[in-house]
This record gives C-alpha cells, sequence and structure tokens, in this order.
C-alpha cells in the first residue's frame, strides 16, 4: 500500500523556519527516519521510504502554499494512490502551539493551501494533521506572525512536537485514521 505525506509550506531559504513550513519540517524529520533521500522533481521535492510494509511518499510541494493542490493532484495521479491514503500536514493559528488535530475531512478553516487541495481534488475528503502555531499577534499582524521565525521559547518544544506529528502520520499508515485520531488526538 502507498500513502502520500504532504507537508505543506512555502520553497526558500527566506520561508525556512518559519510557522507556515511548519508542514515542511514534519515530512523532513520522516525522511531523515525513513533514511529517505529529498529529490526535486516536477511540482515538488519527493522522498520515499518504507514503513512497517507501507510506501510512504513524502512530498512538499513546490508551488508555495496557496497553489499546493496542483503538486497534491499530480502526485496522487502519478503515484495512483486513492484519496484516502493522503494525509497533509499543515499550522493552523486556530490551534494553540503544541496542539495538533487529526481530521479525516473538513472544511478549509481559512487555510489557503488547503482550499486550492479541495478544488484540485475534488473535495475536501482526506485526512489533514493541523499542528497549531498559535495565534500570538496583534490585530493586522496575521501574516508577518504566520511568516515568521519560531520564538526561541517555541524552538526550543519543537523537536518533540515535531517527532509526534511524525509518529501521527505513520500511525495513520500503519493503522488507518479512527485508530490514529484515537490515540494521537488526546493530547
Amino acid at each position: 500500500m502507498k500513502y502520500l505525506i504532504v507537508g505543506l509550506g512555502n520553497m526558500g531559504a527566506k520561508y525556512d523556519d518559519t510557522r507556515h513550513n511548519i508542514g515542511f519540517e514534519v515530512v523532513d524529520l520522516l525522511a531523515k527516519e525513513l533514511g529517505a533521500s529529498w529529490k526535486h522533481l516536477h511540482l515538488g521535492d519527493v522522498a520515499k521510504g518504507k514503513y512497517k510494509g507501507r510506501t510512504l511518499v513524502l512530498l512538499k510541494p513546490s508551488t508555495y502554499m496557496n497553489l499546493s493542490g496542483k503538486s497534491v493532484r499530480y502526485w496522487l495521479q502519478k503515484e495512483k494512490i486513492p484519496k484516502e491514503n493522503l494525509l497533509v500536514i499543515m499550522d493552523d493559528l486556530n490551534l494553540s502551539f503544541g496542539k495538533q488535530r487529526l481530521k479525516g475531512k473538513g472544511s478549509d478553516g481559512g487555510h489557503n493551501g488547503l482550499k486550492d487541495i479541495d478544488q484540485m481534488t475534488g473535495g475536501n475528503n482526506y485526512a489533514r494533521l493541523r499542528c497549531g502555531i498559535g495565534d500570538d499577534f496583534s490585530k493586522g499582524r496575521q501574516i508577518d506572525f504566520v511568516l515568521g521565525k519560531w520564538t526561541s521559547d517555541e524552538r526550543d518544544q519543537l523537536g518533540s512536537l515535531l517527532q509526534y506529528a511524525a509518529d501521527t502520520a505513520k500511525s495513520f499508515a500503519a493503522i488507518g485514521l479512527n485508530f490514529t485520531m484515537n490515540s494521537f488526538n488526546k493530547k
């Protein structure tokens, strides 16, 4: 069985270590754990690895966050992966820093990356792992906050949060959505 695990973010050094790129950071950790190497291919960076007999195709779209759907659709089709084996990992302002929420479908919640994936793949019926980045910004400063670098306090906690999200993604592939939601949505 194959799974497409997509980390949302923006390519380029100026976006490295920003809250908006937490999806990239999670799939980078997964690639490292699986011993998978990244290759720059059509519409994204791709790494493939095995976990408990499943093939995980990891994707960092190169289309920028707001146009992620084109890359996701392409790799679902190219790898012949059913949509129920798709997991999208991204930042969420509506969850406090350190919280995460896995769901099997749902609204885009104002997240432009999800909005584009919904449009390009024909609906919102795919798993998404929302990683909370908090909402500690003044009125009108949302973009600066989302595209801002992690604070030193956040950076100190980030390793364990990325590990928890990576473990959630591996569980999704190994034991399925419902068991994973029951196990990993508790914290």
